[in-house]
Parts: C-alpha cells; structure tokens; sequence
C-alpha cells in the first residue's frame, strides 16, 4: 500500500511539474521522449520475465490450470472495464476494454495508453490501475473468506507476481501463492500484447 502511494504521489508531482511550467519544453514538447522510455519498459520487463526461470517453471508445472486463471481473470478485468465504460461518458467502450487490459500493471499500461489513447486515456488508465492495487491490498482477506482462494488472484491481475503477492500468500497459503505468480507473469506478457490491439 505504501508503495502505491508513493507512485500516486509521483504522479501527482509531475502533473504540478508539467502544469507550472517548471520543466523545460524540450521535455514536455517530444512525445517520442515518451516513446523511448517505453522501448527501454519493454526491455527491463522482458529481462525480468527472462530472468524469473523459477516463476515460467512453475507455470509449466501447473500446466492447464496454471493458464485457466489468468485467462479467466484477464477476460474478466476486460468486461468489467467494459461494463464501466458503458455507464461513463468519460470513455468509449474501446477505451474502456483498453483501460481494463491494463491488469493492475499500471507502469507499463498507462504509457502504451498515453501513447495511443491520448494523455487523457494515459491518466485514466494509471489510477484505475493503482486502484485495483490498492483495493487488492486491502480487502484480500475479505475476498480470500467470502469468495474462496481465488479471488484476491483474480483481483490483483499482473500484481500477483510481486506487490500483491505477499498478501495473497498469508491469506490463501503457499499453494495458492504459486498461482498468484503464474497469474501475474502471464497477464504482464498480456499487456503489451492487447492493449495495442485495442487501440492501435
């Protein structure tokens, strides 16, 4: 939770940065700076995924159930977003579906959505995101006793494998934890898939 209001706080920064004029328009005025810093995401993401041959092990092991659950997590943070976005005049149902491809990994999705949606799309996308952290957080041992082991994995989408995870872990045990992981690696590989699919 600390650390998802460290990044809020960031954000809030450079939206005070940005607004008073403080940063160069060099900065502000190159939206392939954007662009590039994306490329390097993209990079230090596939170097940890490479890099966790623990984690893709496990994956293999678990074998059908280890992809059932971030598949049916994945479609459902889609048509939940989507069921929102029908109900919002902020989005349209694209962006919404968009917004909901995001699976908590807000870093990496709220830039692919800056950078194809719009600064606007790009916000949105961010604190939705953060939000489904946050909530995960703390309401894991709510979900975890009304709604059965799964839940809180569904609800932590891509954030299983790190922030998420040791909540998850003292609430569902080590069992459910492995699945978490798995949840989690497959979702981020998603994202960078779907999102521009979706917007592209």
């Amino acid at each position: 939770m600390k650390g998802s209001l460290i990044l809020v706080a960031w954000f809030v920064l450079g939206i005070l940065a940005g607004y008073s004029g403080w940063v160069p328009e060099m900065v502000t005025g190159q939206d392939h700076l954007a662009l590039y810093i994306l490329y390097g995401l993209l990079f230090l993401v596939g170097i940890c995924v490479g890099g966790d041959t623990r984690a893709i092990r496990n994956m293999l092991r678990m074998k059908a159930k280890g992809v059932v659950v971030p598949l049916v997590a994945g479609a459902g943070s889609l048509l939940g977003a989507g069921a929102l976005a029908l109900g919002l005049d902020a989005v349209s149902l694209r962006e919404g579906f968009a917004v909901g491809a995001g699976f908590g990994y807000y870093s990496l999705a709220s830039v692919l959505a800056s950078q194809m949606g719009g600064t606007e799309l790009g916000t949105i996308t961010l604190l939705a995101n953060i939000l489904r952290e946050v909530l995960t957080i703390a309401l894991t041992p709510l979900l975890a006793r009304g709604m059965g082991e799964l839940a809180p994995i569904a609800a932590g989408g891509a954030t299983t494998m790190d922030t998420t995870l040791a909540v998850i872990h003292r609430n569902v045990g080590a069992t459910y934890a492995v699945i978490a992981v798995i949840n989690g690696l497959v979702l981020s590989l998603l994202v960078p898939v779907i999102m521009p699919l979706l917007l592209g």
